[in-house]
């Protein structure tokens, strides 16, 4: 077997210990670890009760590694999360206590009910990878990644996440109701007793997986597909797209591209190839756009949603070869 197909059978292994603990969420749980082979943060966004919060952490203790759970409230201060310094009496000196974010996996629970200035103290560790406290600044551990929740319902005690901040995740991925076929299995389990899932990797595996997935071969054509979807949300009237015409105020960042081929990139590893096809960023391109795009107050006015955007912009370039002859 070559080195991505080793990969692949790992990969299908972690899937299989998750599905010990989760009941169905195929889709859920390939995003996520497409986020994770990446090396991403994943933002979950579902009603409660879908088991996103059971998912996140049944994935922590799969892939082994610190796991931190962070509950974010109305009430949450920045050095609740980075950490604080400490007066030390005994030594008469100020310490510095790092804070619950510099751990493998983080999930950070409904993490829109926290206020902006916590949001804000994200922005450095999700981006750069490390904390500043006082004058001291401390690295995140590798794998490093931020695996979020929130409810898209509520709007009491609840904040949208800024811009800057929704950009920083490689994707959003909504969490849909089980089938009734998978509630069922839930109920049966809930009878027997919850399964609990074992440590099959460590960080150092989990590494050697990303570093796979950077070696994954992505053909110009499909740099091209991928810029090409970024574009259009720019500019659709390039694209062709004119019944998108004023509709969209902002457009992805390069975020959005670099995002569309480390999923790629990652998506093909876990199926188990060696280069990227077109159908790999056409699969992902929904998870790492919708939460990039705003639109414009005419969109809003007429009820258009992101989806509905996403819907276009995705049938004006489909996954298959001679994509760019449509463009």
């Amino acid at each position: 077997m070559t080195e991505f197909e080793d990969a692949a059978e790992l990969i299908s292994q972690a899937r299989e210990e998750l599905h010990r603990v989760v009941v169905g969420q195929e889709r859920m749980l390939d995003r996520i670890l497409v986020s994770l082979i990446a090396d991403g943060h994943c933002l979950l966004e579902g009603v409660p009760g879908l088991g996103k919060t059971l998912t996140l952490s049944t994935l922590a203790k799969v892939m082994g590694g610190s796991f931190s759970r962070i509950q974010f409230t109305p009430d949450l201060l920045p050095s609740d999360i980075v950490g604080t310094r400490l007066y030390r009496p005994s030594a008469e000196r100020f310490d510095v206590e790092p804070g619950p974010i510099l751990a493998n996996f983080v999930l950070a629970d409904e993490i829109n009910r926290a206020p902006a200035k916590v949001q804000s103290a994200m922005l450095e560790v999700m981006a750069e990878r490390q904390v500043t406290i006082s004058d001291r600044t401390f690295p995140a551990p590798q794998p490093f990644l931020v695996m979020a929740t929130q409810n898209p319902i509520e709007s009491e005690g609840v904040y949208p996440l800024p811009e800057a901040q929704r950009d920083r995740f490689l994707m959003r991925v909504p969490v849909d109701y089980p089938t009734l076929d998978e509630e069922r299995k839930i109920i049966e389990r809930m009878d027997l007793g919850s399964n609990a899932a074992e440590t099959l990797l460590g960080p150092q595996a989990v590494l050697e997986l990303q570093r796979s997935a950077r070696a994954v071969v992505v053909p110009e054509s499909v740099r091209e597909y991928a810029l090409g979807l970024v574009q259009a949300t720019r500019h659709p009237l390039e694209a062709g797209l004119t019944q998108l015409d004023g509709l969209i105020a902002f457009g992805a960042s390069p975020r959005a591209s670099i995002a569309l081929i480390r999923c790629g990139r990652a998506l093909a590893l876990v199926r188990g190839r060696d280069t990227v096809s077109v159908q790999d960023v056409y699969d992902v391109a929904y998870d790492v756009l919708n939460h990039r795009l705003i639109l414009s107050f005419d969109a809003v006015a007429d009820g258009v949603g992101i989806d509905d955007i996403l819907v276009e912009i995705l049938s004006r370039f489909p996954a298959r070869d001679g994509w760019l002859a449509a463009g």
